[in-house]
């Protein structure tokens, strides 16, 4: 009789363990909230709390949707990373965004950098991955021997390595993030190594610690960015480069983005706002620089395709030094139609609600801070509408088209109100 209730126990336990490897194993079906491991598929219902107790996968051939509102909530022991094999659609509203996070008493100023959980890392088999309107924060982690992605040869596949807040590697998959947020991170927060790309209407904003950038490029990539406002990034606002040796060449069109303060935090001198290397293409119009700790700077060994355009960017040095370091040399590109003055506070663009003396090296992100243009800023009127973009016709995924932004006549992610 013993025996007979040991091995029943013993039964009940082993599938107990069983379930909780899957998705949605303990998810109350009113509510939806519930607690995942393992491998995850399906819809997680909008307005719910996901509590990920450690890395999850997403299988190939599968999805995962996420609705608006919900909150996914990272065990800051497990530091899980998510493994995208399938596809995964996170599609948040306005007024209820998705938020990849961890618990609230552990985003503290401690933690503004984050580390406390891996990433989002989308295997090549993943064919579509879509933020819109999703926070992503307090990511990064450090991989170890025991990391999921280094187990499975993920992203640079060995231990010590600071994982990005997205990494996307399929040439022929396709990648939206628009209406989004990444702050607090430890370095990058994308680092995508080929696809059909959108990024548009995001804000990145205390990010990198030692180093990293917003949005990492390489090889491979088809990519409009576009309305990103991009706020003290440890080094580049934008890294763009064909290095990597994947088709196609990647070819970016980068437009009507605001960058603010990028590069300054970085111990070594190494770009600041824009760095292009190793034979890419690029259209970068429309932005608007602010402090920036350089200008556009190039990979002079390996300088972009001779196709690339740029011009009718603006920018802004409050400092001498600043102004000093935007002006075009041998690294330093010149735009057509550049707006750039040479001594300090020239062309200021008349920020709605900005502090343009604010310390060029303050990681601290302050959301009241409204960079719409004042009248007679001189950004107004002087942007450039009639340039090739690369998703024009839009990109369909999970049944949903999503397009390029069209160009604005005014330089910068926001005109005026």
């Amino acid at each position: 009789m013993k025996a007979t209730k040991i091995l029943m126990g013993l039964t009940v336990l082993l599938v107990g363990f069983s379930s909780c490897k899957k998705a949605n194993s303990d998810v109350d079906p009113d509510t939806g909230n519930g607690s995942a491991i393992g491998e995850v598929s399906g819809i997680w219902k909008r307005g719910s709390t996901q509590i990920i107790k450690g890395d999850i996968i997403i299988p190939e051939g599968q999805s995962l949707t996420i609705e608006e509102g919900v909150t996914v909530i990272m065990d800051t022991l497990a530091k899980p990373e998510i493994i995208v094999k399938g596809n995964l659609y996170a599609e948040g509203s306005a007024e209820f965004p998705i938020r990849f996070t961890i618990p609230e008493g552990s985003r503290t100023e401690k933690n503004k950098f984050g580390r406390l959980w891996g990433g989002i890392l989308a295997a090549p088999s993943c064919a579509e991955l879509l933020l819109n309107h999703t926070i992503i924060e307090y990511a990064g982690s450090t991989t170890t021997d025991a990391s999921t992605s280094v187990k499975l040869s993920l992203y640079k596949a060995k231990s010590g390595e600071n994982l990005p807040a997205i990494w996307f590697s399929n040439v022929n998959g396709k990648l939206v993030v628009t209406n989004s947020i990444f702050r607090n991170l430890q370095e990058d927060c994308t680092y995508i190594e080929g696809g059909k790309i959108i990024f548009s209407n995001n804000q990145f904003y205390t990010t990198g610690l030692t180093g990293g950038e917003a949005i990492n490029l390489k090889s491979g990539c088809l990519a409009d960015v576009a309305y990103n406002l991009v706020y003290s990034t440890n080094t580049n606002a934008l890294k763009l480069s064909n290095s990597g040796d994947r088709n196609p060449q990647t070819f970016v069109v980068a437009y009507n983005n605001t960058f603010i303060n990028t590069g300054w935090r970085r111990p070594t001198a190494k770009g600041g706002s824009i760095w292009i290397e190793a034979t890419v293409r690029v259209n970068l119009m429309n932005n608007l620089f602010a402090n920036t700790r350089f200008g556009i700077k190039r990979d002079t060994k390996n300088p972009e395709d001779a196709r690339s355009l740029i011009g009718n960017n603006l920018y802004y040095g409050e400092s001498q030094l600043t102004t000093d370091q935007f002006q075009p040399s041998k690294d330093i590109v010149a735009g057509t139609n550049d707006i750039i003055g040479k001594t300090a506070g020239s062309n200021d663009p008349k920020f709605l609600n900005y502090p343009v003396t604010n310390p060029v090296d303050n990681p601290v992100f302050n959301t009241s801070w409204d960079f719409h243009l004042n009248p007679g800023s001189p950004a107004t009127g002087k942007g450039k509408t009639d340039f090739f973009r690369n998703h024009t016709a839009g990109l369909t995924l999970n049944g949903n088209v999503y397009t390029s932004p069209a160009p604005a006549n005014y330089i910068g992610a926001y005109g005026t109100n």
